[in-house]
């Protein structure tokens, strides 16, 4: 392990895992023959003494006294108020209907002491009386209930103190976290892509967990706490297995939101509890996923003041973080997308000393990741998982996978042989758009109108050189847009210029203009048009400085004040004036857009009316197809009718061969 060879080997601590940190094996449960010899014989016994107490006859007192008068009755045994007594070869040959052999009746020893002792005087009956049980009395009346303590006791304390889990009280201080042991932590850095230098920052904490030794000899620390950022599916938690996997030491994981009960001091008690046996089972990784719910910054909120359950589970945190040896071989990961809520206390040094930011994967980190899950599938010829990387911008890798995934699962549906290129952005689509509803019918002059509007976005996507090239534009239905337009970035842009801005705004115009022009009438189609370019206007003006009337001032919301409560929500940080000015600056820009794009559509009238005729007949088209439209050229494929019609002959051809 690390430094196993200069210390002297320690006795392993029991604790709730077992001794060594190792978990107990689970009791077996499996039978041997004996088991089954046992449960015969109890089953046979049982059977037996069922059957004789079936052959008890339970008389009245009128009864007893006539069998003893005819001579039935063999012989009895007398109780302190029950006599039990067995019927003679006579007794039983008068009662042939009934099949009990026994009897029994009760008695009153005041009322008919003196008649009892005539009638067994006067027969020839054998007779004895029966023993007092008192110590089995005592036994019943003692005993039972001192079980039933003693079982109560077992499953409230003595199991949870065990790490049994049928506990409901002692349980409740109890961590609920996960482990992995070294055995079975898998993921190593070969399973991590597309977020090198992360890999690069968490390199030394390897190092650490393998070779103590080797930090200690200039007197350097290791940091204790590292705190992953990144957008949620950017790979944190799979960063964290990969560096327990890669260092080969056990892998402690629990949420956030496990540490917060009912109870108040539930959580505290938890965190202690935690790390106590994360030194236990030193040298280890504990990883704290979504820290952000119990690391919230302490203070005043709108639901009052106070002392809290969540601020005592911070505070627990912080002094458990503080309690950390120099040469204590655990080290605390932490992951949120929410890093500007965090307490100061807990991130500052000593505690989390060092913050990772993990990315939303770029192009390259893009390829590498399809790369990794492409591993586990089977890839067609066709299959370009740099053109999917290039038309999936901001996805993580979490979104990555589950196209990798969701195509595997077309093609399988499909009976192909592999995953086709086709598969692949349909997966794309499906994953960030839905999936697409070919089966709505859809009126034929709702179908123009949108056929016209998708036009309208192509073309201007096409012709203007400072927004992103063209992908493909289709009008099936998917989620609930009932069409869209789909651009393929050649690179990642980390910076907006007001060009490409003023492109995007008059791409977004270009689908209601369209309507203006060739449908006389306008619809509610360009809502989400709408939408996004007053977002993007609102943007410019008010965080990008990018109008010459309001100037270089950011009058965006100040998210650290907002934070510290002194900001109302709703309340605006600038005048009536300036509102005024900031509206006007949005219309505008907006207006230059819509000018801009109406002037290049009138323009190029009849290329918008064909590609729109084009898209009512194959419903989908790509760059290549739009760009010989555009030229002139006339499209050679299979329409829509065509390739139903070759499906269905397909599917008649198969139900043939089968009769």
């Amino acid at each position: 392990m690390s430094n196993a060879k200069n210390k002297k080997p320690a006795r392993p601590r029991p604790g709730p895992q077992g001794r060594g940190g190792k978990k107990p094996p689970l009791p077996s449960y499996r039978r041997g023959p004996l088991s089954y010899i046992i449960i015969a014989v109890v089953i046979f016994t049982a059977m037996m003494m069922l059957q004789q107490w079936r052959r008890v006859e339970n008389i009245d007192w009128d009864d007893f006294e006539r069998y003893l008068e005819s001579n039935e009755i063999e012989s009895v045994e007398i109780g302190e108020t029950e006599i039990t007594g067995k019927f003679n070869q006579k007794g039983i040959a008068a009662r042939a209907e009934k099949a009990s052999v026994s009897f029994a009746v009760d008695y009153n020893p005041d009322v008919v002491g003196e008649r009892l002792a005539t009638l067994l005087a006067a027969s020839d009956v054998k007779c004895k009386f029966a023993k007092q049980h008192i110590w089995l009395t005592m036994l019943l009346s003692w005993l039972l209930p001192l079980l039933v303590l003693l079982a109560i006791f077992y499953f409230l304390f003595a199991r949870p103190l065990r790490g049994g889990a049928g506990g409901m009280l002692m349980s409740f201080g109890r961590s609920k976290h996960r482990v992995q042991n070294k055995d079975r932590v898998k993921f190593t850095f070969k399973d991590v892509a597309g977020i090198e230098e992360a890999k690069e920052e968490v390199a030394e904490i390897i190092e650490f967990l393998k070779n103590p030794k080797k930090f200690q000899r200039l007197g350097g620390r290791i940091p204790r706490g590292v705190l992953l950022i990144g957008p949620p599916g950017c790979g944190k938690t799979l960063l964290a297995k990969a560096i327990a996997g890669q260092a080969d030491v056990p892998f402690l994981s629990i949420s956030g939101s496990d540490f917060v009960e009912m109870f108040v001091g539930v959580g505290a008690s938890r965190v202690r509890d935690l790390f106590k046996q994360a030194k236990d089972n030193s040298p280890c990784i504990i990883f704290l996923d979504e820290v952000d719910a119990i690391g919230r910054k302490r203070g005043a909120s709108f639901v009052g003041g106070g002392h809290d359950e969540r601020e005592q589970t911070l505070n627990a945190i912080l002094v458990e973080m503080d309690g950390f040896d120099t040469n204590d071989q655990v080290i605390v990961i932490a992951a949120t997308n929410r890093a500007d809520i965090l307490d100061q206390a807990l991130i500052r040094p000593g505690r989390f000393d060092r913050q990772i930011f993990v990315p939303l994967p770029d192009l390259k980190g893009r390829v590498d990741i399809l790369k990794v899950h492409a591993k586990n599938v089977k890839l067609g010829p066709d299959a370009n998982l740099e053109r999917l990387a290039r038309g999936t911008p901001m996805f993580s890798g979490a979104d990555l996978a589950a196209i990798i995934n969701e195509a595997a699962l077309a093609a399988t549906m499909a009976n192909k042989d592999c995953i086709e290129m086709a598969d692949l952005e349909e997966a794309r689509d499906k994953v960030r758009w839905g999936r697409s509803r070919k089966s709505r019918v859809i009126d034929q002059k709702e179908k123009e109108i949108t056929a016209y509007h998708e036009a309208g976005h192509t073309l201007v996507q096409f012709m203007l050189k400072d927004a992103d090239p063209l992908h493909k534009v289709s009008i099936i239905p998917r989620g609930p847009m009932g069409g869209a337009t789909f651009a393929l970035p050649e690179k990642d842009r980390t910076i907006f210029t007001k060009r490409y801005c003023m492109a995007l705004l008059q791409v977004c115009f270009g689908g209601r203009i369209a309507e203006e022009i060739f449908c006389d009438d306008i619809s509610s189609g360009a809502q989400s048009d709408i939408q996004q370019t007053t977002k993007i206007a609102k943007q410019m003006i008010l965080t990008w400085g990018m109008s010459d009337k309001l100037g270089l001032i950011s009058y965006g919301p100040d998210a650290g004040l907002k934070d510290m409560m002194y900001v109302l929500p709703g309340e605006k940080e600038y005048s009536e004036k300036t509102a005024e000015a900031i509206d006007s600056e949005v219309k505008k820009i907006a207006d230059e857009a819509y000018k801009k794009a109406r002037e290049l559509i009138e323009a190029n009238k009849d290329k918008l009316d064909r590609i729109a005729k084009a898209l009512l007949k194959y419903e989908t088209l790509d760059a290549d197809d739009v760009e010989l439209i555009i030229e002139g050229g006339k499209l050679d494929k299979p329409t829509v009718s065509d390739l139903l019609a070759a499906e269905q002959a397909k599917d008649e051809k198969k139900s043939k061969t089968k009769n």
